[in-house]
């Protein structure tokens, strides 16, 4: 395999992958609004199935730590281009995750 043909693979399947943490984002707030939806239109106690949300919502957290470590790998991969093929013209020169600061409530 060349590494034109390798670098051609792997930003199909780096965006493939980018693609499908995006849906499975999309996808788990969805079910988040029906589930509390339903929760609130069929009149039943306001905190029953209240576990399954937050089980819901740590998953959600982890699609988010996942896309951002996704991210660094695209950033990595964009450097490896450079180095051994002068780079990827289909990739921005910043493909990283800017670190953003915790909210006061997750810090602690």
């Amino acid at each position: 395999m060349t590494i034109e043909v390798a670098q051609l693979r792997i930003t199909r399947d780096l965006h493939e992958a980018e693609a499908a943490l995006d849906e499975a984002l999309i996808r788990q707030a969805n079910l988040l609004a029906t589930m509390v939806g339903a929760r609130r239109e069929t009149g039943v106690d306001p905190f029953v199935g209240q576990d399954a949300l937050m089980r819901l919502v740590k998953s959600q957290q982890s699609m988010i730590d996942a896309g951002g470590e996704l991210a660094r790998v695209h950033g990595r991969l964009n450097k490896v281009a450079v180095e051994h093929n002068g780079g990827n013209d289909a990739c921005p020169s910043t493909a990283e995750v800017e670190e953003a600061p915790l909210a006061a409530s997750q810090a602690a």
